[in-house]
């Protein structure tokens, strides 16, 4: 039988941002640099189980530099929004999916699991302690919770203690002046990857293991990098961060099927609902890198995006290959991109119905 979830308590700021100060933060905010005055914390031991959940004010963490995390890297994430909506409402959107992503992302790093109905709450809390930070017009609350190993040893085994945290941070729109297609550069030499091993889930690890890949794009002079799988280095699997949609000639979509080496994005999941409504048939299958430059060339490949909860939708415009680049339809923004962002961006505001009921209202 599972022990009752950890009562909160709320221990306010006791100098928080002032209003005046706060406001002009928020006039153009940017991305993941403006934080809120309070931030969300449960701790967790195998003794105690979850326990001492609280909602305090942000501030720096005082860690033992023998901490299990710093060597081990027993460490996972999420990521989602708060948006007001509307009606002058506030909502979440599919909390409950991050809920779910986060516990299976602890169960592969040997971590112990939330409660889902823990983790929604610590963000409704956290939302309500600091909704004043929610900008208006195209901004929202970027949501952070995050979970690592806290046990003070040196030794290679699950910890016995744990920090789970939610962070929030006020953005402004992530497309200004509208969206504007990236490039790519594929990656050759790396992969981000490999079957069995954590690509399914959101850590760190999997981050870091990206970014001198990243490095090399941004010296090719591309915007982001595409993997290819660790086995073949043939097929295509996502960017560093965001999952990867084809729109075909004849209106069908294509996105690599989620086989253990792609993380299971939530935008990915609601952007293949959304078209499937609007009558659109959606493919998850593999797509190879050859079949992406053969298609783009004759044209039976009209438009290709990226997809993640920061910027949405980001349109793909342009491929840089050491085989040879291609750019995408006219390497602008096609129809079927700008339609399913503007779709799925409604719903997420409260300015469209909400059929799969997926906006959950805050109080």
């Amino acid at each position: 039988m599972s022990a009752p979830a950890p009562a909160f308590r709320f221990d306010p700021h006791q100098a928080p941002v002032a209003a005046t100060e706060r406001a002009e933060r928020l006039i153009d905010p940017g991305f993941g640099r403006v934080f809120t005055d309070h931030m969300a914390l449960i701790r967790f031991s195998d003794e105690k189980g979850w326990h001492d959940a609280q909602i305090t004010a942000r501030g720096p963490l005082p860690i033992d530099p023998a901490s299990s995390v710093l060597h081990y890297a027993q460490e996972i994430f999420e990521g989602l929004k708060a948006y007001r909506l509307a009606d002058g409402g506030t909502a979440l959107f599919r909390p409950d999916a991050n809920a779910r992503r986060f516990r299976d992302s602890a169960q592969r790093l040997a971590m112990p699991e939330l409660p889902e109905a823990l983790f929604v709450e610590s963000i409704e809390r956290l939302v309500a302690a600091d909704a004043d930070w929610i900008p208006g017009g195209e901004g929202a609350l970027y949501l952070r919770p995050f979970m690592f190993a806290s046990e003070v040893f040196l030794g290679v085994k699950p910890a016995a203690e744990y920090l789970y945290m939610v962070i929030a941070s006020s953005v402004g729109a992530y497309w200004k002046g509208g969206m504007r297609p990236i490039s790519v550069w594929v990656s050759r030499e790396h992969t981000r990857a490999a079957p069995g091993g954590t690509g399914a889930a959101k850590c760190g690890g999997n981050y870091a293991a990206s970014l001198i890949a990243q490095k090399a794009a941004i010296a090719q002079g591309c915007d982001q990098v595409v993997f290819l799988d660790a086995a073949e280095r043939r097929w295509i699997e996502e960017l560093g961060g965001m999952n990867l949609f084809f729109v075909m000639d004849d209106g069908s979509l294509v996105t690599p099927p989620l086989t253990g080496t792609i993380l299971p994005g939530i935008t990915r999941d609601s952007l293949i609902a959304l078209a499937r409504n609007q009558g659109l048939t959606v493919r998850e299958e593999p797509y190879a890198i050859d079949q992406w430059r053969e298609d783009a060339r004759s044209g039976r490949l009209v438009e290709a995006f990226a997809c993640g909860t920061a910027a949405v939708v980001t349109p793909v415009g342009r491929v840089a290959d050491t085989a040879g680049d291609f750019t995408i339809g006219t390497g602008g923004t096609g129809q079927t991109t700008q339609r399913l962002h503007q779709a799925l961006n409604a719903i997420q505001r409260g300015q469209a119905p909400d059929p799969h009921g997926w906006l959950h209202r805050l109080t």
